[in-house]
C-alpha cells in the first residue's frame, strides 16, 4: 500500500467510525466507560504505577475522570498530555480540574506552567478505533505515535468495543499499543 492509499484508507476509516460513534447511545457509553473503568483499575500496571499519564476524553471516548480522580486520590502522579506545537506533544503534571486550560486541539489541558514530571509508568492511550494488536487509530495528527516511540511505559489504549475493529490500516510510523481494554 503507498503512502497515499494508506491515507485514504484511514480517512475512511475515520468517516466510518464517527458515524458509528454518534449512534451510540448515551446508555452505553455510560456502562460500557464503568466497565472499562474498573478494568483500568484493576489492572495490576495500574495499582503499582507511581505516575499515570492519561487524558481528558473527548465526548465520544470512555470517560477518563474516574481514572484521572482515582489516581490522584491514591496519591499516584497524573500527568496530561499538552500539545506544544504542530509536531509535539508533552506530558505535564495534572493541576486540578479548575486549572486546565483549553488546549490547541480544543481539549483540556493543563496549563503551560504546569510542571513536567519523570516519565509515566502507565500511559492510557486514546484512539478512534483500535484492533485487538494494538494497532490504533487516532485523530491524524501523530501527536501519540511520536510521543510514545519515545517513551518506555507500558501503554493500554480505551476503547468501545463497538467502535474496535479486527484490522486497522496502520504504517510503519503508527505506535503500537501493548495493551487494548474494551467494554
Amino acid at each position: 500500500m503507498t503512502g497515499e492509499e494508506l491515507r485514504q484508507a484511514k480517512q475512511r476509516l475515520r468517516r466510518e467510525i464517527r458515524i458509528q460513534a454518534a449512534r451510540l447511545t448515551e446508555k452505553y457509553r455510560r456502562e460500557a466507560s464503568e466497565r472499562i473503568v474498573r478494568q483500568v483499575l484493576s489492572l495490576p500496571a495500574y495499582r503499582k504505577a507511581r505516575t499515570v499519564m492519561a487524558y481528558v476524553s473527548l465526548p465520544g471516548e470512555p470517560d477518563t475522570r474516574p481514572i484521572l480522580e482515582d489516581a490522584a486520590a491514591h496519591g499516584k502522579t497524573v500527568l496530561l498530555p499538552r500539545c506544544t506545537g504542530p509536531d509535539r506533544m508533552e506530558a505535564l503534571r495534572f493541576p486540578g480540574w479548575d486549572r486546565m486550560e483549553k488546549g490547541r486541539m480544543g481539549i483540556p489541558e493543563p496549563p503551560e506552567s504546569a510542571e513536567e514530571t519523570p516519565e509515566a509508568d502507565l500511559i492510557l492511550v486514546p484512539c478512534m478505533t483500535v484492533s485487538p494488536e494494538g494497532v490504533r487509530l487516532g485523530h491524524g495528527a501523530g501527536y501519540y505515535d511520536r510521543f510514545l516511540a519515545k517513551r518506555k511505559a507500558e501503554t493500554v489504549c480505551l476503547c468501545f468495543r463497538q467502535l474496535a475493529r479486527d484490522l486497522v490500516p496502520a504504517g510503519p510510523e503508527d505506535y503500537r499499543i501493548g495493551r487494548v481494554i474494551t467494554d
